[in-house]
């Protein structure tokens, strides 16, 4: 009896050390990445903003390709002329306003705190562009991306991407053919803010009407699509008094 006790001490004993020598093998793995993961996750930022402007490495119809992590940080520097915090009406210069982060500064927010708004301006072949980052929720979980507009609001390009939407469905929204179809497109009604909508019922599947503020949804994706519509609605009208004071001067 006792030997079988004694096995059952040794058991829990050895569980308990291994337990303690994985966690420090594993906080010491994570902490010794962390500094490589945040670099990899501002120059993922870089990229994404400049792909919704326009500069990317894609080479054909169908591919997404990004500016290469090598060379992206010169091409921020190169392309990104401002980086903008709007705050409680105040609009101030910040560096590294990229590296706000949109689901703390909506938390933030909901609390009844100030909430940061950070704004791109780029410049390419001297026309002007205006990026801003955006955040919502698809079918599963989060969605962001950026979409970048003239001085007429209408749309020069986008990026979105996700973090759980079903694969050949909603993870469709960051295919080249969907995010393609908003160039052109304006996010204004009239005079009213409208964002645009991914409709399931729009009668201009190729996508050649421009003023009509909607795109084709995509196939089996409506919830996703919905969320997608959603997110940048809230965006336009958060941005709203920028946006407005960009129309004055056209």
């Amino acid at each position: 009896m006792a030997n079988k006790t004694d096995k059952n001490v040794y058991t829990v004993v050895f569980a308990a050390i291994m337990v303690v020598v994985v966690g420090s093998v594993l906080a010491f793995v994570s902490s010794s990445l962390s500094p490589q993961i945040q670099q990899n996750e501002k120059l993922e930022k870089q990229q994404n903003i400049l792909y919704a402007m326009g500069i990317d490495e894609n080479e054909d119809e169908g591919s997404v390709n990004f500016v290469s992590t090598d060379k992206v940080a010169d091409e921020f520097s190169k392309y990104i002329k401002q980086q903008l915090v709007i705050e409680g009406g105040e609009v101030t210069e910040d560096d590294e306003a990229y590296l706000i982060d949109l689901k703390k500064q909506e938390t933030a927010a909901k609390k009844g705190e100030t909430r940061k708004l950070p704004l791109f301006i780029g410049e390419k072949d001297g026309k002007k562009f205006y990026i801003i980052p955006m955040y919502g929720k698809g079918l599963w979980d989060a969605i962001w991306g950026f979409i970048s507009l003239d001085e007429n609001l209408v749309v020069q390009g986008v990026y979105f991407d996700h973090k759980g939407e079903t694969p050949g469905l909603g993870a469709n929204i960051k295919q080249r053919y969907f995010m393609d179809d908003f160039k052109g497109e304006t996010i204004l009604d009239g005079t009213e803010y409208a964002g645009i909508n991914v409709a399931k019922g729009n009668n201009d599947p190729t996508n050649e009407t421009k003023d009509d503020n909607e795109v084709d949804a995509l196939a089996g994706a409506t919830i996703t699509g919905n969320g997608v519509s959603a997110m940048i609605k809230e965006s336009v009208r958060l941005y709203k008094d920028y946006l407005e004071t960009i129309r004055a001067k056209n």
